[in-house]
């Protein structure tokens, strides 16, 4: 089984069309069918951690995937090597909001002492690293949709608005983009013990907010299409 979530439906409409059977489940809308030869449970969260959170630990708890794939839309940090409509996958997702802001800088949970997550020996503050034999796979589908790049993703709660503060996540994380979901998914995926993928199609670039510039519906179908050719690999 394989477990699919994106925040809203614009950006699964593709796998919709594959898997009509839709209904509700704990509030979320749920679709499940087979995608090739894979029985699929795909989950539209809404947007931000808590609804993302809640609608891994529905798939995980209603369905035990064997993976769980979030994916949709994101936006990158300036010279991380993406331009919009390129996809990205994350080696590691970044609570970039969760922690200490002093007056000498932004410190993560682990200024605190309080670990986010225990799971056997392994503590876990604000980083969760994502499952490698994942990444390694997708990465040799290459360009065939778009251009394709691996690197830290940074979740926050607060869209990022400026170039300065986009320029100062990029440089204190060395992240590639920034979504509102995947940290808290990646955290649900390690306290069961799910591997987890997460790609975004690029919507735009992070700097002084100007809509004109994005192209969502670009990023949202070069996404897609991406998580198509995964599903034939996983």
């Amino acid at each position: 089984m394989l477990g699919l979530i994106s925040s809203v439906l614009e950006e699964g409409k593709v796998l919709v069309d594959r898997i009509r059977k839709k209904r509700t489940l704990s509030g979320r809308t749920l679709y499940r069918g087979t995608i090739g030869l894979r029985e699929t449970a795909y989950i539209i969260s809404g947007m931000g951690k808590t609804n993302a959170a809640h609608a891994a630990t529905i798939l995980i708890e209603e369905f035990s995937p064997d993976i769980i794939i979030l994916f949709g839309i994101g936006g990158a940090y300036p010279s991380a090597g993406l331009e919009v409509g390129d996809v990205a996958v994350a080696e590691k997702e970044v609570y970039g909001d969760e922690g200490v802001q002093t007056g000498y800088g932004f410190h993560g949970t682990e200024f605190v002492g309080i670990p986010l997550l225990r799971k056997g020996r392994k503590t876990f503050f604000n980083e969760f690293l994502l499952d490698k034999r994942l990444l390694k796979r997708v990465l040799k589908i290459g360009g065939r949709i778009a251009p394709i790049k691996s690197g830290t993703f940074i979740t926050t709660s607060t869209c990022t608005g400026t170039r300065r503060r986009a320029v100062e996540l990029k440089k204190k994380y060395h992240a590639i983009c920034e979504n509102m979901e995947g940290a808290a998914v990646a955290q649900i995926c390690a306290l069961y013990g799910v591997p987890m993928l997460e790609i975004r199609g690029i919507s735009n670039i992070v700097e002084d907010r100007d809509r004109d510039k994005w192209n969502i519906p670009l990023a949202a179908e070069n996404c897609q299409k991406a998580v198509m050719e995964i599903l034939k690999i996983v």
